[in-house]
């Protein structure tokens, strides 16, 4: 999944928010957005917000 508006040049948005963070901050960022995603899934998004959170929670387990 690499949306165009993530992408510019040779590296996506994801990848350059990992390389200005530590790891651990970085794991919290990963956690924020997954609690994000489950938290509006019934308000906004539905299926796709659960499977945007999958997305995030995935990065997560390939961290460690």
């Amino acid at each position: 999944n690499h949306p165009p508006h993530y992408s510019s040049d040779k590296i996506e948005c994801i990848e350059a928010i990992q390389a200005q963070l530590t790891k651990e901050e970085y794991r919290g960022f990963l956690k924020g957005n997954v609690a994000k995603y489950l938290w509006r899934e019934k308000h906004k998004g539905g299926t796709e917000s659960l499977e945007k959170a999958q997305w995030y929670l995935t990065r997560l387990v390939e961290l460690d």
